[in-house]
């Protein structure tokens, strides 16, 4: 195969703001003597083996996409190796696994490093990642210190929202100054941390709530790092460090939101730190619009809510983002086509180069209703950074912002139940055509089952083939720098040339540092958000009464799926119906939950799976529920299910099978009921 000319993988990297024209009679809002470059246009990316991936990234370069956004696999992202026990179903579903080198090299094959705006979703695991892309890079020749990217690397929203954590927070804010202290001195136009608001709003956070958690985030950082660089070189640092946000489609709100943390970063770096240089104050950020928006019902409607929501982080000059990477149509569906990230990707191309957005000065300055709503913003993050600040900080409030994002999702749900929140064709409208995109795979691409076990067998071959005393002395290198408090990011990249996986790099850090398991907030005690809930409480008492104690519902998420803002909701609305609830957060095998399920006595055992890889999951966890002799306790089970899974999910036994578009909790509340009374007392 030939190498792609690396001219036609040149990044459009986003210009520094030029020289406007002078206001004159045309008003505030006039064109400008020069066009704005575009942002970088990215698509998120990544499935099933490293080759794959790189066939589908140098095919996206090809048609225009101008950065790589990578997306790895839950094994991946969580430290294990693809033969681990936990990673059994999940190698390969959401994003590509790397497991070593070798893995590296393949996804970026024939792709010119040197020359490339690369962005890793990664976070626990982002000093291991990155290590192996400057191994990868440093292969190809490239001169280092000219890499251009970023890796995520924010630990705390793991903790409130995504789950891919590993170790406790305060070692984790250590290997991210790691990465940034390396990154000053060796690699300096990577974004060493990328402060991730993303998935708080998907956590329900409101836009005050999203503005201050993740501002406190980036201020946890930058304590961090402050000590470690000499005084005059902080600014540069804190220049560096970016953020990754969310537009969703309340799209007037989104926008001033983005003014919002242009103004606050702003402030906290001049006023709290003293960087005095604009250019190291200037809000960074790219984003990827509002997947947790997109519906299963009518899912061709996904399409313009992706453009509307794209419009709010790219019309407003003063706030546009450097990068976009957008969802595609049928994400809640399952995973997208290539032919489906080029549709998103020609969204972003259209308005980029079609349209004059780019020959004009920002287009709300001045504007009174932005400006009041951007001030409201402010006050409202400020009093929520205050709180934070009062606690001591992010670190030690993970437990009440945690707390706050499960309330607020709480809110956020129970409006649209109550068509408070109008959502087309779930809420309202739900009458409509069969969608012709959904055509005989169903509108979605499957992973082959197969690549699973192809992967462990390269796996096993790497390391039949690898200098296995370099592998240990590297790792023993490796766990000394880690014990004696050293930044890992130089023993990091000798073990990723010495052919350490990650699995092995990733024991390392739990074995010095401990692992972690992060707060629910979901409390035993009922809330006070009963109303309307009084005939569901009724029938959970009648049915407690015949079974003779308090129905319990124990909930549980198998798997190394991190995305547990179903289940939390689920077990919210559950506790406050009157049922005995248990539920011990993400990452648990299918023998501990039947396990629990024993222990605790559960009447129904409810499961969520958002990651596609419930078909092994639930049949294992079925198997060893029948070989417990619980075979007689329901099993529901909800995630991103296609309907052809569903059928066979029941056909293997499972009582219910929940998917995106069933949104009422109510009705799965009066479900839970039914199938623990045999009887149907609850109907009667």
């Amino acid at each position: 195969m030939q190498r792609i000319d690396s001219a036609s993988l040149l990044p459009l990297h986003c210009a520094e703001r030029k020289k406007i024209a002078q206001p004159d009679s045309r008003g505030p809002y006039m064109s400008q003597t020069q066009k704005d470059r575009p942002w970088l246009i990215r698509t998120y990316a990544g499935h099933s083996t490293a080759q794959a991936s790189n066939a589908l990234y140098r095919s996206n370069l090809a048609r225009g996409q101008t950065g790589l956004s990578v997306a790895f696999d839950l094994p991946t992202q969580t430290g294990y190796d693809s033969d681990h026990v936990l990673a059994k179903g999940e190698v390969g579903k959401v994003g590509v696994p790397i497991c070593h080198l070798g893995d590296m090299r393949a996804l970026f094959d024939q792709i010119p490093l040197d020359q490339m705006n690369t962005s890793m979703t990664i976070n626990a695991t982002a000093p291991w990642l990155l290590s192996l892309y400057i191994a990868v890079a440093e292969e190809q020749g490239a001169d280092t210190t000219a890499l251009q990217g970023t890796v995520q690397n924010d630990l705390i929203k793991e903790y409130l929202s995504r789950g891919t954590y590993i170790c406790p927070p305060k070692p984790s804010l250590r290997m991210i100054g790691d990465v940034a202290e390396y990154c000053y001195k060796h690699v300096p136009k990577w974004n060493p941390m990328n402060v991730c608001s993303y998935h708080l709003q998907e956590a329900g956070a409101t836009p005050e709530q999203e503005l201050a958690f993740a501002l406190a985030t980036a201020v946890a950082v930058l304590d961090e790092l402050q000590p470690r660089v000499p005084e005059e070189d902080f600014p540069i640092l804190a220049g560096r460090i970016s953020f990754f946000v969310n537009a969703g489609i309340r799209f007037v709100t989104e926008m001033c939101k983005m003014r919002a943390f242009v103004d606050l970063w702003d402030e906290i770096l001049q006023e709290r730190y003293g960087v005095e240089d604009p250019k190291f104050r200037r809000f960074r950020y790219g984003v990827q619009v509002n997947s947790l928006g997109l519906t299963e019902q009518q899912p061709e409607n996904n399409v313009y809510r992706i453009l509307i929501e794209m419009l709010a982080v790219t019309l407003s000059k003063k706030a546009r983002a450097r990068a976009v990477q957008l969802p595609a149509w049928n994400e809640a569906l399952g995973l997208p086509r290539p032919w489906d990230q080029q549709w998103s990707m020609r969204m972003q191309q259209i308005l980029a180069y079609e349209t004059d957005l780019l020959e004009f000065d920002d287009l709300f300055e001045g504007n009174p209703a932005v400006d009041a709503k951007v001030e409201a913003l402010k006050d409202g993050a400020r009093h929520e950074l205050a709180g934070l600040d009062s606690m001591g900080g992010a670190v030690s409030a993970i437990e009440y912002m945690k707390s706050r994002l499960v309330d607020s999702n709480a809110e956020r749900l129970g409006r649209i139940e109550r068509n408070e929140t109008v959502v087309v064709g779930v809420n309202k409208w739900q009458e409509g055509e069969p969608s012709p995109l959904q055509t005989e795979d169903g509108g979605i691409m499957v992973v082959d089952a197969a690549v699973e076990a192809d992967q462990i067998g390269r796996l096993e071959e790497w390391r039949r083939a690898r200098d296995t005393g370099a592998v240990k002395a590297a790792l023993a290198d490796l766990r000394a720098a880690a014990e004696a408090g050293e930044n890992i990011m130089p023993a990091s990249i000798a073990a990723a040339k010495a052919g350490v996986t990650t699995g092995e790099w990733a024991e390392q850090m739990r074995a010095i540092h401990g692992e972690y398991r992060g707060p629910t907030g979901v409390s035993r005690s009922p809330s006070n958000m009963t109303e309307g809930l009084d005939e569901i409480r009724d029938a959970v008492d009648a049915v407690s009464d015949s079974l003779g104690r308090r129905l319990k519902f124990l909930v549980g998420k198998p798997g190394l799926d991190g995305h547990s803002n179903g289940a939390e909701q689920i077990a919210f609305r559950a506790r406050d119906c009157g049922m005995d609830i248990g539920y011990e957060g993400i990452r648990l095998t299918p023998e501990q939950i039947v396990s629990a399920a024993q222990d605790e006595g559960a009447h129904v055992v409810g499961l969520s799976i958002l990651s596609g890889s419930h078909m092994p999951l639930m049949e294992e966890l079925m198997e060893r529920m029948r070989n417990a002799g619980l075979g007689h306790v329901p099993v529901i089970v909800g995630g991103i299910i296609p309907e052809e899974d569903a059928r066979r999910l029941r056909e293997m036994g499972v009582a219910r099978v929940y998917t995106p578009k069933d949104f009422e909790l109510n009705t799965i509340m009066m479900d839970i009921v039914t199938l623990a009374d045999p009887r149907a007392v609850a109907a009667e």
